[in-house]
């Protein structure tokens, strides 16, 4: 089982990217999917879920911002990122819960200058 996230980079204050995360071994169905973040020196949080009753969840320094999907034929995540913002900066991670097993993708850096 594998979650490959890619989609980071460098971007200006006020731009966008969109973060993909494709899973090979297993599907990412309706189960429980989000993105979870880590800054440096910080911990790892979680901003943005897909729950099992399929209602996208933000946290409120990303609400309006971000928006997570998901394209099940295609078995790939997704967090598109808009108005991003210099304390975004940090690397993402893409995570699946299915069952009582617990998969992450290997993170993808992303950088907003200002």
């Amino acid at each position: 089982v594998q979650l490959q996230a890619s989609g980071g980079g460098l971007v200006q204050a006020g731009g966008s990217l969109r973060l993909s995360c494709a899973a090979s071994g297993t599907t990412f169905g309706l189960n429980a999917v989000a993105w979870y973040r880590q800054a440096p020196g910080k911990q790892r949080e979680v901003i943005a879920r897909i729950d099992s009753d399929r209602t996208p969840n933000y946290t409120d320094a990303v609400k309006g911002r971000f928006t997570i999907s998901r394209d099940i034929r295609k078995n790939t995540l997704y967090l598109q990122m808009n108005s991003l913002k210099p304390e975004d900066t940090a690397i993402y991670y893409c995570y699946l819960r299915k069952h009582i097993r617990e998969y992450w993708g290997q993170g993808t850096q992303v950088t907003v200058s200002s």
